[in-house]
C-alpha cells in the first residue's frame, strides 16, 4: 500500500516552513503578487505589539481614510438613486498616492456641492414660506378690512397638499402651519418674537398695504423660479460628478480592500535596520515552493532592486496549518467537513468518501425520483447559469444554494436512483420494470389491494413490487425492509470510520492506537451490530422467519439457550457465545493496556533506559500528534487514565446510539397519500414548497448529523487550523 500512488484530497497538502528576507524597495510588490498567489501564509512577528506600534500603521490609516471616502461615495450614489457600474470600463491603473489625491479632490467637490445645494435649498424653502404667509395672511387683511385688532391670534391654517415645503431627495417634507399675530407696542413685539423663537417658528414682515404685498409676492416667486433652475443644474452637476465617481467605484473598492491587505501584511514582518530589509516567516504547501519563487523573482524585477529576495526553508516545532486543494465540484464538500472541524495537519479527510456518502444517504431518506427530478432541473439550472451567476451578488439563500449545486446535483441523482428503488414518483407506485410478480387467484380478487394476491413469476426486476403499494401487509413489509437497510448501512459506514482511524494510526506511526483502539473497536462493533447485519442478509437470502429481536435479546440474557426456530445456520449458538465473549473482552482491552503502557515509555526515558536519535521538527511532523504530546509536555498518569475511559465509554455506548440513530433513514420515509386526494393545484403547490424544500431540508439536516456524528467521531479529531 505504501507504493500506491497518494489519493487527491485524503490528506491534507505537505507543508513547509518558509523564511523570506525582503529588501524594503522590493516589500510591497513581493507582497502583492504572493497574495495573488494565495498560497502563503504568514505568521505575525509582531503579535506582541499593537496596531499603533507597527511599521506600516500610516499607511494602514491611510487605506481605512480612503475605504469610509469611498463608503460615503457609495452612500451619496444610493441617496441619489444612481447605479454603481459592475463592471468598471478599463482605465490604466493609479498609484496609491494618486487615487488617494482622487478620492480627496472628489470628496471635497462633493461636500461643496452638497453644502451649496443645502444653502439653496434653505434659502429656497425660506422663500416658499414667506409666499404661503403672504398668500394667507394677506386673504385675511382683505377680509378683516381696516378695523383696527389690538391684539388678536387667528386660528391655525394647515397647508393643503400643496403647501408642503418641498426639500427635494436631500431632506424629507416638513409640514408647517401659517399664524397670524396682531399686537400693540414694542414691548408686546419683542414678547412674541421670543415666544415664536423658543418654538422655532420662522416669522416673517408682511405688510399692510395691498399693493406692497402683491409687490413683495411677485419678487418672491420671480426669485424662487430663479431658485429652481438653480437647484435643478446642481442636482444635474451633482449627479454626474456621481456617475463618473460609479464607474470607477468597484475598481477603487478593489484596490484599496487589496492595499490595505497587503500594508496589514507587512505589518507582520520584522524590520532589521541595520540590513534595511524585512524579515517574514510564514507556511507554504511544498508544491508552491517553485510558484513562490517565481513570484519573488518578478517582484525583485518589476521593483528594479539590486538585491534578490532571500527564500529559506527552516524548521519548526509547532503543528503546520492545514491546506486541501479544492475545486467547484469539491470545494462544497469540504466545507460540510469544514463546518464540523477543520482537518488536524496530515489526518484522514472525511470529505472524500462525503462526496459520495452524504448524497446517497440523504438520497435514501429522501427517496422519491419524482422529487428527484425537480431537485435535478434546480440543479442544473445553477450549474448551466454558474458562470453569470458567479459575478452577481447573490442574496445569503440564493448563495448558499449556489456554492452547493454540486451537492444538489448528486443528491438529485441518487434520489432518483433510491426513488426508482422504493418505486414512488410522487409517492405513487409505478410499472416501470415490466410487471407485477403477484396476480389474483380467482376473480373474486378484481384489485390488487386486497388478500388473494399470489405469486406467478419471478420477483419484480428492479426495486419494490408495485402490489406492496395499498396492500394490508404493505407498512410491515415496507417497515421491515428499510429498518434492516438502515442498520446495514449505517454499520457498514460505522466500520469504514474505524478503518479509516487505521490508517490515520498507521500514518502517524502510532502503534498503540492500532493495537490498543482499531482492533478492540473493530471486533466489538461486528460482535454486535456486524453479527445483527450478518443475520440479516441471510434471513434475506434464505426466507426465514426467524425473530432477529429475539435472537439478539436472547443472545445477552441466555446465550446457551436452544435457539430453535430462530436458528438461521448450523453452528449459530456456538458462534454466539464466541462473539459476546470477544465483545466483552473488547472493552477492557480498549481501556486499560494504552495508559499504562504510556506511563512505562515515559518512566523509561526519563531513567535513561531507552535511547533514541534525536528527532528534528520535520519528524516530529511525521509522528501522530496526540503521541507526541505525551513526550513533549508532562505525563499526567491519572489524565490520560480519564481519557481513555472517556473514549472507550463513549465508544461502547455510542456503537449502541450511532447504530439506532441510522434508524432515521427508515424512518423519514413516510407515505403522504392524503394529498393525492387534494385537488391538481394544492397537489402542486404542497410539492412544491411544503413537501419538497421541507423534505429536502429535513434530510440534509439528519445526513449531517450521521456524518458528523456516527461517521467522523470514529477517526476524525477536526482540531487543526
Amino acid at each position: 500500500m505504501d507504493n500506491l500512488p497518494p489519493m487527491d484530497l485524503m490528506r491534507s497538502e505537505k507543508m513547509s516552513f518558509v523564511q523570506l528576507i525582503i529588501p524594503v524597495e522590493s516589500a510591497h510588490r513581493a507582497v502583492s503578487y504572493l497574495g495573488e498567489l494565495g498560497l502563503l501564509q504568514f505568521r505575525d512577528l509582531n503579535a506582541d505589539k499593537s496596531p499603533f506600534q507597527r511599521m506600516f500603521v500610516n499607511q494602514v490609516k491611510r487605506c481605512a481614510e480612503m475605504s469610509r471616502k469611498l463608503r460615503f461615495f457609495k452612500d451619496q450614489i444610493s441617496k441619489a438613486g444612481l447605479l454603481s457600474s459592475v463592471r468598471p470600463v478599463t482605465q490604466p491603473d493609479v498609484e496609491l498616492e494618486e487615487l488617494e489625491i482622487q478620492l480627496a479632490e472628489h470628496e471635497n467637490e462633493l461636500i461643496e456641492m452638497n453644502a451649496n445645494s443645502e444653502k439653496l435649498r434653505q434659502s429656497y424653502n425660506e422663500l416658499l414660506e414667506f409666499k404661503i404667509v403672504l398668500q394667507k395672511a394677506g386673504s385675511f387683511l382683505v377680509s378683516s378690512g381696516t378695523h383696527a385688532v389690538s391684539e388678536r391670534e387667528l386660528d391655525e391654517n394647515v397647508y393643503s397638499n400643496d403647501d408642503y415645503v418641498d426639500t427635494a431627495s436631500l431632506l424629507e417634507q416638513v409640514e408647517k402651519t401659517v399664524f397670524v399675530v396682531f399686537f400693540s407696542g414694542e414691548q408686546a413685539k419683542s414678547k412674541i418674537l421670543k415666544i415664536c423663537e423658543a418654538f422655532g417658528a420662522s416669522f416673517y414682515p408682511v405688510p399692510e398695504d395691498i399693493t406692497k404685498q402683491r409687490q413683495i409676492t411677485r419678487e418672491v416667486s420671480s426669485r424662487l423660479d430663479e431658485l429652481e433652475v438653480t437647484l435643478d443644474a446642481g442636482i444635474r452637476h451633482r449627479n454626474k460628478a456621481l456617475a463618473s465617481i460609479g464607474v470607477h467605484l468597484v475598481k477603487w473598492i478593489s484596490m484599496v480592500r487589496r492595499e490595505k491587505a497587503v500594508y496589514d501584511t507587512l505589518s507582520m514582518l520584522n524590520f532589521d535596520v541595520t540590513k534595511k530589509c524585512l524579515v517574514g516567516e510564514g507556511w507554504c504547501p511544498i508544491f508552491a515552493k517553485a510558484q513562490l519563487q517565481a513570484a519573488l523573482q518578478r517582484a525583485t524585477f518589476d521593483s528594479n532592486s539590486q538585491v534578490g529576495i532571500i527564500y529559506h526553508v527552516m524548521d519548526a516545532a509547532e503543528s503546520p496549518p492545514t491546506y486541501f486543494r479544492t475545486n467547484k465540484f469539491t470545494n462544497a464538500f469540504q466545507e460540510i467537513v469544514d463546518a464540523y472541524g477543520v482537518a488536524r495537519y496530515q489526518e484522514s479527510n472525511p470529505s472524500v468518501y462525503t462526496v459520495i456518502t452524504f448524497p446517497f444517504l440523504f438520497a435514501v431518506m429522501f427517496g422519491d425520483w419524482g422529487h428527484g427530478i425537480c431537485l435535478l432541473l434546480g440543479a442544473l439550472v445553477l450549474i448551466a447559469r454558474e458562470s453569470k451567476l458567479g459575478t452577481q451578488k447573490l442574496g445569503s439563500f440564493m448563495e448558499m444554494l449556489y456554492g452547493g449545486r454540486y451537492v444538489l446535483l448528486l443528491m438529485s441523482l441518487f434520489s432518483i436512483y433510491c426513488g426508482l428503488i422504493y418505486n414512488e414518483f410522487f409517492s405513487v407506485p409505478y410499472h416501470i420494470f415490466g410487471l407485477s410478480a403477484y396476480k389474483c387467484r380467482d376473480t373474486t380478487c378484481s384489485e390488487a389491494k386486497t388478500t388473494g394476491l399470489v405469486k406467478y413469476q419471478d420477483p419484480y426486476a428492479f426495486g419494490v413490487d408495485p402490489s406492496w403499494r395499498g396492500s394490508r401487509s404493505e407498512l410491515p413489509f415496507l417497515n421491515s425492509l428499510k429498518m434492516k437497510m438502515s442498520i446495514l448501512l449505517g454499520v457498514a459506514q460505522m466500520n469504514m470510520g474505524i478503518i479509516l482511524s487505521y490508517f490515520n494510526a498507521r500514518f502517524f506511526g502510532s502503534s498503540l492506537d492500532i493495537r490498543y483502539q482499531f482492533v478492540p473497536q473493530i471486533i466489538f462493533l461486528n460482535s454486535l451490530f456486524g453479527y445483527l447485519s450478518l443475520l440479516i442478509i441471510i434471513k434475506w437470502c434464505t426466507g426465514s422467519q426467524a425473530d432477529l429481536y429475539h435472537v439478539m435479546i436472547y443472545m445477552f440474557l441466555s446465550p446457551t439457550e436452544d435457539l430453535g426456530e430462530n436458528q438461521l445456520f448450523w453452528g449459530q449458538r456456538p458462534l454466539q457465545i464466541i462473539l459476546l465473549l470477544l465483545a466483552m473482552i473488547a472493552v477492557p482491552w480498549m481501556l486499560f493496556p494504552k495508559p499504562f503502557i504510556l506511563k512505562r515509555l515515559h518512566t523509561e526515558r526519563f531513567q535513561g533506559r531507552t535511547y533514541g536519535i534525536l528527532a528534528t521538527s520535520e519528524t516530529d511532523l511525521e509522528v501522530e500528534p496526540d503521541s507526541a504530546r505525551h513526550y513533549d509536555e508532562d505525563f499526567n498518569f491519572s489524565e490520560v487514565f480519564v481519557h481513555q475511559m472517556i473514549h472507550s465509554i463513549e465508544f461502547v455506548l455510542g456503537a449502541v446510539s450511532n447504530t439506532a440513530s441510522y434508524l432515521r433513514l427508515w424512518a423519514l420515509r413516510y407515505d403522504n397519500l392524503v394529498i393525492r386526494l387534494v385537488g391538481l393545484a394544492m397537489f402542486a403547490f404542497a410539492t412544491a414548497f411544503i413537501l419538497l424544500m421541507m423534505e429536502t431540508l429535513s434530510a440534509f439536516l439528519h445526513a449531517l448529523r450521521l456524518h458528523w456524528v456516527e461517521f467522523q467521531n470514529k477517526f476524525y479529531h477536526g482540531d487543526g487550523f
